[in-house]
């Protein structure tokens, strides 16, 4: 026979089981130590199993109290986004748009997705932050972030994100960037391979070009870690690295030579919006960064 839960007892054991102690549980919600107890003492019978073992060392959850509050954990998460969406709502806030990004979109995409936006919307007001693929992610679906601005290697299985919906946006291949007077400057589209032997810069050590240098044959000698683009451009243009770039990105990065691979790595550009409640100037966000 299924099992009836009852949400408000669920997050009521779910304070207790989070902080330990009746008596916490219970400041924590503005009730009586006996509501609390009574509460969760319902849940038990609902459940028909024991949710916390209570001894001289304070509680414990059974196993069925752990699995339970692993769903508890969803359902707080989820409320929390709901109350803070609706909060929007209700308060007239949707003329601003939360934005976050990584630093070469920062740099291409989302300018350009802004400006169009806001002159169709005139009153929208947009904050952006950069991060990681994680932090932009986690910022979606903690409702932080009312849409984000991700990539992966396209080489590399399809990503997908817990709480949010993922809407590619293009391929975009990568270009060698080189010293002016490198060698190979100027001659036209060339290998990774013809790289094989130099100093490397990368945002990080086992990335989309550590991985490219390997499938083309040759371990990176990596030296530098970066992921500042101003700080890439500037060590490839003291002559100190050779590194790859994205292609839209590297045509914005002057005194260095920008040189076309054969065998170019391609990366997966997309947008991430929450899997509920996306507002209508987060989805003309992402179509601003398609067209």
């Amino acid at each position: 026979m299924p099992i009836t839960l009852d949400p408000r007892r669920v997050l009521t054991f779910r304070e207790v089981a989070r902080r330990g102690s009746f008596s916490r549980a219970a400041e924590a919600l503005s009730l009586t130590q006996p509501a609390v107890s009574q509460q969760v003492a319902a849940l038990e019978r609902q459940v028909g199993a024991p949710l916390l073992e209570r001894g001289s060392g304070g509680l414990s959850l059974t196993d069925a109290g752990a699995l339970l509050l692993r769903h508890a954990d969803v359902v707080s998460d989820r409320l929390e986004l709901a109350a803070g969406q609706l909060g929007e709502i209700v308060a007239a806030q949707g003329a601003r748009l939360r934005a976050g990004a990584f630093p070469s979109a920062l740099a291409t995409l989302v300018p350009a997705a802004i400006a169009q936006l806001t002159r169709e919307q005139p009153d929208l007001k947009v904050d952006t932050v950069e991060g990681s693929q994680e932090e932009l992610a986690a910022g979606v679906r903690a409702g932080a972030l009312h849409v984000a601005v991700c990539f992966q290697d396209a080489t590399q299985p399809r990503r997908e994100h817990e709480g949010a919906i993922r809407e590619d946006l293009h391929e975009e291949p990568f270009a060698a960037l080189l010293h002016p007077r490198h060698p190979l400057a100027g001659s036209g589209p060339i290998a990774l391979s013809d790289l094989a032997g130099e100093v490397w810069l990368a945002p990080s050590r086992d990335g989309l070009i550590a991985r490219a240098c390997r499938a083309a044959g040759f371990e990176p000698h990596m030296r530098y870690v970066a992921r500042d683009p101003l700080a890439n451009r500037a060590l490839v243009a003291a002559g100190l690295a050779v590194t790859l770039s994205p292609a839209e990105l590297a045509a914005e990065l002057h005194g260095i030579a920008v040189e076309a691979l054969r065998d170019a790595p391609r990366r997966t550009v997309y947008a991430l919006l929450p899997d509920a409640g996306a507002t209508p100037s987060a989805r003309a966000f992402a179509a601003a960064l398609v067209r």
